[in-house]
C-alpha cells in the first residue's frame, strides 16, 4: 500500500511540476519512481526533505527567469531539469534510503543530508548568485570572471548556498523529531549546524570541480568559455577539463564530499 501510495503522491507532484516546466519529461519519469521509494522504503525525514529541495529548487529557477535566460544558454543544465539532474541530485540519497531500509543506522541519514544541503547549497548559489550585480571571481585566484562562468563565486551565491544548507539541516531536525515523537533543541541546531557546514563545503567542491576538471568549451563566435556542446548555433570546442566530468558529474563528485563531511558531524557530535 505504501508504495500505492508513494507512487500516486510522486506522480502528483511530477506532473505539476511537467506543467510548469520545472521538468522534462525524463526528469517527470525520475522523480516520480525516485519519490514513490523515498515515500515507501523511508518516512517523512526522507520523503520531506526531498520534497523541500524539489519544491525550493523549482520556485527559485523561476525566480526572474527572463533574467536567467540568456545565461541558461550556456548551461548543460537549465532550470527545466532532465532524468539524469534528478538522479544526480538524488539519486544517491534513494540508495541510502534503501540501505536504511534493509540495516537502519544514522549513518545513512547523515551522508543524505549532506548530499540534500549540498545539492541544495548549489543550486541555490547558482539560482540567486546569477542575479549578483558584482561580477563573480575565481574561486581559484580571485579574478573577476564572468556571470555563469564555471568555479566563479559570489558573496550574494555564498550567502544563498549557506542559507540552503541551514533550510535543509532545521527540516531535517524538524523531519526527524516529528518521526522520533521527540523533540529536542539541541539536537535541531545540530542538524541545522551539519546542513550548514556540509552544504557550504559541498557547495565550494562544486565550485572547485568546476574550476579545474569541469569538461568546458569555447564558442568560435563570442569566445564565451561554456558548458554545452553548441552556444551562438555553432559547435564549441573542448578547451580544458576532463570529457567525463559533465555538469553532473561534478554534482555527484560535490555530494559525496558533502556527505562524507556530515557524518563526520553527525558520528561525532552523536545526533
Amino acid at each position: 500500500m505504501l508504495w500505492i501510495i508513494g507512487f500516486l503522491c510522486a506522480f502528483v507532484v511530477s506532473v505539476a511540476a511537467y506543467i510548469k516546466k520545472s521538468l522534462t519529461i525524463s526528469g517527470a519519469l525520475a522523480a516520480t519512481i525516485m519519490g514513490m521509494v523515498y515515500f515507501a522504503a523511508g518516512n517523512l525525514f526522507w520523503f520531506g526533505i526531498l520534497l523541500v529541495f524539489f519544491v525550493s529548487s523549482s520556485l527559485l529557477s523561476k525566480f526572474r527567469q527572463s533574467h536567467k535566460a540568456e545565461l541558461e544558454k550556456s548551461y548543460a543544465k537549465t532550470g527545466r531539469r532532465d532524468a539524469g539532474q534528478v538522479l544526480a541530485n538524488g539519486g544517491f540519497g534513494m540508495f541510502l534510503c534503501i540501505l536504511n531500509a534493509i540495516w537502519p543506522h544514522p549513518a545513512w541519514a547523515y551522508l543524505f543530508i549532506g548530499i540534500m544541503g549540498t545539492v541544495t547549497a548549489d543550486t541555490w548559489a547558482t539560482e540567486i548568485g546569477s542575479l549578483s550585480k558584482r561580477p563573480p571571481r575565481s574561486i581559484l585566484n580571485g579574478k573577476v570572471q564572468s556571470i555563469g562562468t564555471s568555479g566563479g563565486v559570489s558573496l550574494l551565491g555564498s550567502g544563498a548556498a549557506a542559507v540552503g544548507g541551514v533550510m535543509i539541516g532545521g527540516f531535517a531536525g524538524i523531519f526527524a523529531a516529528i518521526t522520533a515523537s521527540d523533540f529536542q533543541l539541541q539536537s535541531l541546531v545540530v542538524w541545522v549546524i551539519l546542513g550548514f557546514v556540509s552544504g557550504l563545503v559541498g557547495a565550494f567542491t562544486d565550485s572547485i570541480l568546476g574550476a579545474t576538471v569541469q569538461v568546458m568549451y569555447v564558442c568560435p563566435v563570442c569566445d564565451k568559455e561554456v558548458e554545452v556542446l553548441s552556444h551562438c548555433e555553432q559547435t564549441t570546442k573542448q578547451c580544458r577539463g576532463w570529457i567525463w566530468m559533465t555538469n553532473d558529474a561534478v554534482n555527484m563528485w560535490s555530494s559525496i564530499v558533502g556527505a562524507v563531511v556530515a557524518v563526520m558531524i553527525g558520528l561525532g557530535l552523536g545526533l
